[in-house]
């Protein structure tokens, strides 16, 4: 069975893992009395599940949790210290217990994405047969990481960061707990809520430094403040952290500046915020959105610029990010600006709220079948590399919304080419006048 770590060398942040299933904070998507993952696990009806999340989001935790409800005996393995020989000992362990009667034996794998292919391979033969119960833990999107024989034998729950208030009831539940092993000291609301907005969803991260800014405090200090934090943590920009409303000011200001073709404005709010500790991921993030939503067609270099961005950011990291970014939202602020698109899509999202599931043209419609065909699905439909004129006479919006135009390009950059190219297509489509 599973036991919590009674040693207080252990870091905080293993000390405080929930035990009961009532003791797991946040996660209420995938986890909570109705949720499926609790009923499988109650009824002891899974045989392998995944669980995928950013770091400190309690991965571990959770799997520790269905361990001791599931009643079983539990080998707790890391992909990191453990390969092909020690997971065919721990299935003909359980082969074992199967044998004398027992329960199959509940195998976690820490960090699955480091086992390669074959490693992988191994455990197909045990889940195929339920000779083993199977929970692995992954930062990594399974889709590309995990085999797909393994997926299909498995239920993938996703963890998403924790949000601040369910850190801020972690913090305070450790320094109310008596296995804490905290000294006992004074820590004030606002650095409780300056560590939980510092920790970016990571409760191991949040642990770590409560417990640092706690022991490096001098004896004789009345309370933990922030400038203890700031002490224990110098490049955590605190002001920044603390007031969320700078968080959402300071990347506004950054789009507003990089909409307006402000590019020194651009480049100074997000010096703002990577100096302040932002997440460079949140900003590339935002800097994608822009390029669709602010330089659009005008410029469609720009999205793949930011999306490379963003690839760049998450392989390299930071400090070397900032020059990425920077380049970015320099070229962003520097391109000519449409947003035709965005613009597009949202009327046409207010027509469908509007207009719900309305016909869509017979020609239109796809038609595999012979049957299909006689009830008129594809009938009149034109090929239109073989009769673009021809192809520009039918009617491609439903009856009801005939009449409408959604995109309307501008002659800014790349966009101007487009509109161009639109007019001589319906040009081309409109019968010929007689003379």
């Amino acid at each position: 069975m599973v036991r919590k770590s009674e040693g207080s060398a252990a870091p905080l942040a293993v000390r405080r893992r929930p035990e009961r299933p009532d003791d797991v904070i946040g996660q209420e998507k995938i986890w909570g009395p109705d949720s499926p993952l609790w009923a499988l696990v109650k009824a002891d009806r899974f045989t392998s599940l995944l669980l995928w999340g950013p770091p400190g989001t309690g991965k571990t935790s959770l799997a520790q949790v269905i361990a001791r409800a599931s009643e079983r005996d539990v080998a707790l393995m890391s992909a990191v210290q453990h390969g092909v020989k020690e997971i065919r000992a721990q299935i003909s362990r359980s082969e074992g217990l199967l044998a004398i009667g027992d329960k199959a034996l509940l195998i976690f794998m820490d960090e699955i994405h480091r086992l390669n292919k074959a490693q992988q391979d191994i455990l197909l033969p045990a889940l195929e047969a339920g000779t083993i119960k199977f929970i692995g833990a992954t930062t990594e999107n399974p889709s590309f990481t995990v085999n797909n024989a393994i997926l299909s034998r498995t239920l993938v729950f996703k963890l998403e960061s924790l949000a601040v208030k369910d850190l801020e009831r972690i913090l305070v539940g450790a320094l109310q707990g008596a296995d804490s092993n905290l000294p006992r000291t004074d820590v004030g609301t606002d650095v409780i809520q300056a560590i939980a907005k510092a920790a970016d969803g990571d409760a191991r991260r949040a642990l770590n430094l409560l417990e640092a800014v706690i022991c490096a405090a001098p004896k004789d200090q009345g309370a933990i403040t922030i400038e203890s934090l700031a002490a224990v943590a110098p490049t955590l920009n605190i002001r920044y952290d603390r007031d969320a409303d700078s968080h959402y000011d300071l990347v506004s200001a950054m789009i507003k500046s990089i909409r307006a073709s402000q590019p020194d404005a651009a480049v100074y709010y997000m010096a703002r915020m990577l100096a302040g500790g932002e997440d460079p991921m949140f900003i590339a993030r935002r800097l994608v959105i822009a390029a669709s939503e602010d330089i659009g067609n005008a410029n469609p270099t720009a999205q793949l610029l930011a999306v490379s961005c963003m690839q760049a950011v998450h392989a390299i990291g930071m400090p070397e990010a900032r020059i990425m970014l920077a380049q970015a939202a320099t070229y962003l602020a520097a391109s000519p600006k449409s947003n035709k698109a965005y613009v597009a899509i949202n009327q046409a999202l207010v027509d469908v709220e509007a207009t719900g599931a309305l016909e869509i043209p017979m020609h239109l419609r796809n038609a595999p079948t012979k049957l299909m065909r006689e009830f008129g699905y594809g009938v009149g439909y034109v090929y239109a590399h073989d009769d673009p004129s021809g192809a520009q006479r039918l009617g491609y919006l439903p009856r009801e919304l005939a009449h409408k135009s959604y995109y309307e390009p501008i002659n800014s950059g790349v966009e101007a080419q487009l509109k161009a190219n639109l007019e001589r297509m319906k040009a081309a489509g409109r019968p010929a006048t007689k003379t």
